[in-house]
């Protein structure tokens, strides 16, 4: 069964997860990218004004991709979506002038704990309460290793701290986030889209949320510059990251081969000519095409999966 025809027949069903009567796990894995996960995003609306999110088991999430599952898994991806070109949200979380007084250029800590507390409430308990299972993933900053959260969300609290751990980037958003005494930091050092972790945990079907287009180039190896800053950054805080850090473009490409040959894989990318948006983007229009950009590119893979 391909996962457009599992995702249909869930959908007729209205089965949630525990009441199936198939044998498949589908899995939903959201891409970040910081700033760029707004083309992730835009695909969650679609997912949620569809109404197909409970034909998922679990729901996996890297780095930007971790804050869009959760907007998703409490309902509130589609009433929170202007946060990406809201100036004063934008302005707080990513300012590149913080770097001068060696402060985080992105501070997920001000996001997570007041931007999503007290300006665009996420629902934090109707996360915990989704049967849908969410695993927020981040990078072991002792061994550099993939980890899932999921075992360590038990509350309002150690879910925002999972939120910030997933989507700590090295340098840019200050120290490593820590839980239970180990360091974690962005979940793109080790899987940008968490494939492998997903199979491991026995995933059949799988829907990739992406965001880079399918032409769009993964990236360049660390400059000297980013070697030098970086290298002692990760020694300092990280020093288990270093080896996949140095190898990111060759993980990255591995993980696309994996996404390309699995037989029961639907990704849904920006389309072709969709602007390259870059990590730290903020301009309100742009973020705001590229959103609906996600939109329409999910509505339409998804649109034979609605029962009429």
């Amino acid at each position: 069964m391909t996962v457009l025809e599992l995702l249909r027949e869930r959908t007729r069903q209205q089965s949630l997860p525990g009441q199936r009567n198939d044998d498949a796990r589908l899995v939903l894995l959201i891409e970040g990218g910081s700033s760029r996960g707004v083309y992730s995003s835009g695909m969650t609306v679609a997912i949620e004004r569809l109404g197909i999110l409970p034909a998922f088991d679990a729901v996996y999430g890297s780095s930007a991709g971790s804050l869009n599952a959760a907007w998703l898994l409490c309902g509130r991806a589609d009433q929170s979506k202007h946060a990406w070109w809201d100036p004063a949200v934008m302005r707080t979380t990513i300012n590149l002038r913080r770097a001068f007084s060696r402060r985080p250029v992105v501070d997920t800590h001000h996001l997570v704990h007041t931007i999503y507390t007290q300006v665009h409430r996420m629902g934090f308990q109707e996360i915990l309460d989704n049967p849908v299972e969410f695993h927020p993933m981040a990078t072991d900053g002792l061994t550099g290793a993939a980890a899932d959260l999921h075992e360590h969300v038990r509350d309002t609290l150690s879910l925002q701290t999972a939120l910030r751990a997933s989507a700590a980037m090295p340098f840019l958003a200050g120290d490593p986030v820590m839980i239970d005494g180990r360091p974690y930091v962005d979940a793109g050092l080790s899987e940008t889209v968490p494939i492998r972790s997903a199979l491991a945990q026995g995933a059949t079907h799988v829907v990739a949320l992406r965001t880079r287009r399918e032409d769009e180039f993964l990236g360049t190896p660390p400059s000297r510059g980013e070697r030098f800053v970086l290298s002692r950054w990760f020694t300092r805080h990280a020093p288990g990251v270093v080896p996949s850090w140095l190898r990111r473009e060759e993980i990255r490409a591995e993980d696309e081969e994996l996404l390309a040959s699995h037989p029961a894989c639907l990704q849904i990318r920006p389309p072709l000519g969709s602007a390259a948006i870059g990590r730290t983007e903020r301009r309100p229009r742009v973020m705001q095409d590229a959103l609906d950009v996600g939109v329409a590119a999910a509505m339409a893979e998804f649109a034979g999966c609605v029962v009429g």
